[in-house]
């Protein structure tokens, strides 16, 4: 066979490489070798096809899985290349290269082939390779946590491909863009670009890049808290990419799916998520995919306060991550084995070593740039130096978490022009979520209203001791049968109203009202050491408030000749301290409430008072110690208790 006819399988073995068909670019590739072999030319010209030929089986042994034969033929066929000046092909090998080593974790490796190879396209003029290499190089960068070169690469790759009218890659890069922005926490550039990416790819119907960049905004949704917001985009992606059957970027979202339910704190629907993606890249993922989802496996076990296992899969996420020099991933997973040596809870607890691991991933994260990273570092380090009362140390890594936290300034992310696209939908919704919130806030405690959100339920809560108080309105009764339900209504809001900001200053929780009864508690939902000395400041404050109460009603009322008439307003008080149940009751209507003997006894201490005074309990008086007045008021019958010795509490010593 001649030259000429060896040039022609060589071309085909060519085509079917570009055509992805790597089993017959193989057969191909090998024939032409061994033509070449059996030939008895020894010519420059068979030299050059034998070059060509050793590219393609590299890259084929590439796509294979083949690493170690990829890099051999590869460097095979470079050294022909530069013996004979093959410049084209040469830029191909040192692509080879860099994708082989991207594959094999070896980030650093890879920039120096794929500099190389940017170099040489630049020489000859090649845009598209320019293209092709400055994106390759941006990747690495990222992985590598070098987010400014990132950007410098990504746009030069961009404005390349939108000189050369590639649509589809020129989008690509532009989600890359878009990428780098979400990972140095710019909110908003980020946004800006996937907008501009979802116009091109919408006006090409891309659809698989779409995907991607629907997964994108549902992760910015998640971080921003709206995770409703979150799983809509997030669904949307997974939905594109089935259509598509592109299950490598179902499970790729379905790892942010993940992420939201932990973050909701549905920890058993956030490993099956994980679990599955797991499984699925243990088989044909990439390792460095495999680390972040180990990862996050191992922060939901943290959640969970399996602390051991957390712990093996975090070290098993972090060895993967050094192993391929990816810094934000060393950082993340660095500052959360930190956290787990932070916590009391945790039998290996171990402050200095957490203390190192905390320094070490600021450290990183301050060489990468990542200042959302960083951030969450310096809070936790803040957070150690405050359990082991280094004070001055706590205050400085706070100051630095504040200062970090300004300038992300997350919130402005919603008031950018550049997101014009999303900023109805957010601020909507952000809107609702806060309204929504402050709702229940208002029925509820805020810590049972972030339980609630993160999906507890039920809520049920025991307390080894509080203080119980009851305030209830003298004659209130028959005052109620005298007058207008606008201004009963008016009345009791000012009295009530009145009451909870007592209640507020001394660090009570408001239970309920009842007709005109007013139910609070100290100790519940935040155990307080100084229960019964809190309550006990609330109540004289209460009666001062309540004997000096005046209520001025409006015009609008109707006639008020009625207040005249009636005594001044008088209340009684009842406290006791004991062991109490609490939890939340309703489905459809929240309610807080507590329940047991120290409930009972305070309703009890308040109907047995008189009025203007405070009635309480023997077990509460001891309880206060010796820093306040009490008067003995003997022993009495209390209904369902029997005999029990009271007093009325006066003042503070």
């Amino acid at each position: 066979m001649n030259i000429e006819e060896i040039q022609t399988i060589l071309t085909q073995a060519q085509a079917a490489q570009k055509s992805e068909n790597f089993e017959e670019a193989k057969l191909l590739a090998h024939e032409v070798i061994a033509e070449l072999d059996n030939s008895s030319e020894d010519t420059d010209a068979s030299s050059i096809l034998r070059a060509n030929a050793l590219h393609v089986l590299s890259f084929v042994c590439w796509k294979n899985g083949n690493s170690e034969e990829a890099i051999t033929l590869a460097r095979a066929s470079l050294d022909l290349s530069e013996k004979y000046n093959l410049l084209e092909l040469k830029s191909k090998c040192l692509n080879t290269f860099g994708d082989v080593y991207t594959s094999l974790g070896k980030y650093e490796t890879a920039v120096d082939y794929y500099i190389n190879e940017l170099a040489l396209c630049e020489e000859l003029e090649d845009k598209p390779g320019v293209a092709n290499a400055s994106r390759n190089i941006a990747i690495l960068c990222c992985h590598l946590g070098l987010y400014s070169k990132a950007l410098e690469n990504f746009t030069k790759a961009q404005e390349l491909n939108e000189e050369n009218g590639d649509k589809r890659m020129s989008g690509g890069n532009l989600v890359n863009i878009g990428n780098v922005y979400y990972y140095m926490s710019a909110y908003d550039k980020a946004l800006e670009y996937y907008g501009k990416a979802i116009e091109i790819f919408e006006e090409i119907g891309e659809k698989s890049f779409m995907a991607r960049v629907l997964g994108n905004i549902g992760s910015i949704y998640s971080y921003l808290l709206m995770y409703d917001k979150a799983l809509e985009y997030l669904s949307k992606g997974v939905a594109l990419y089935e259509e598509l059957c592109d299950i490598p970027g179902v499970m790729s979202i379905k790892g942010n799916i993940g992420l939201v339910y932990k973050q909701l704190g549905m920890y058993d629907t956030a490993l099956e998520y994980y679990n599955k993606v797991l499984a699925f890249l243990k088989e044909n993922g990439d390792k460095n995919d495999n680390a972040s989802i180990i990862g996050n496996i191992g922060n939901v076990y943290k959640e969970l306060g399996r602390y051991d296992i957390a712990l093996e899969y975090l070290s098993r996420a972090l060895l993967i991550h050094e192993e391929h020099g990816v810094k934000p991933g060393i950082s993340t997973v660095t500052g959360n084995i930190g956290t787990l040596f932070a916590m009391k809870e945790n039998s290996d607890y171990n402050p200095v070593k957490a203390e190192v691991l905390f320094l070490k991933a600021i450290a990183i994260s301050t060489e990468t740039g990542e200042k959302q990273q960083l951030m969450e570092h310096y809070k936790d380090l803040s957070e150690l130096y405050e359990n082991e009362k280094r004070w001055e140390e706590a205050h400085l890594k706070y100051k630095k978490y504040i200062e970090l936290k300004q300038e992300l300034n997350i919130e402005e992310v919603k008031k950018q022009d550049v997101i014009r696209r999303y900023q109805k939908d957010i601020e909507t919704e952000r809107t609702r979520a806060g309204e929504r919130e402050k709702i229940l806030d208002n029925i509820l405690p805020k810590e049972i209203t972030a339980r609630l959100i993160k999906g507890e339920n039920p809520i049920a809560d025991h307390f080894n001791s509080v203080s119980v108080l009851f305030m209830d309105i003298v004659d209130f009764t028959p005052l109620a049968a005298r007058i207008t339900a606008q201004q009963l209504v008016h009345l009791l809001n000012e009295i009530f109203s009145a009451a909870d900001g007592v209640m507020r200053e001394y660090g009570l929780e408001k239970i309920k009202t009842i007709g005109d009864a007013y139910m609070a508690v100290a100790g519940a939902p935040t155990p307080l050491p100084d229960h019964t000395q809190r309550a006990a400041q609330a109540a004289l404050k209460l009666l001062e408030i309540m004997k000096n109460l005046v209520v001025t009603f409006p015009k609008s009322y109707g006639d008020k000749s009625w207040i005249e008439s009636i005594p001044e307003m008088q209340v009684r008080i009842g406290l006791h301290c004991g062991p109490a149940a609490a939890g939340v009751v309703g489905v459809n209507k929240f309610l807080y409430d507590l329940w047991g003997d120290a409930v009972n006894t305070a309703a009890r201490m308040e109907s047995h008072g008189e009025a203007n005074r405070i009635h309480v309990s023997e077990e509460f008086r001891k309880s206060t110690g010796n820093n306040f007045v009490f008067t003995e008021r003997g022993e009495m019958d209390i209904k369902g208790k029997g005999k029990m010795k009271t007093y009325f509490l006066e003042q503070i010593k």
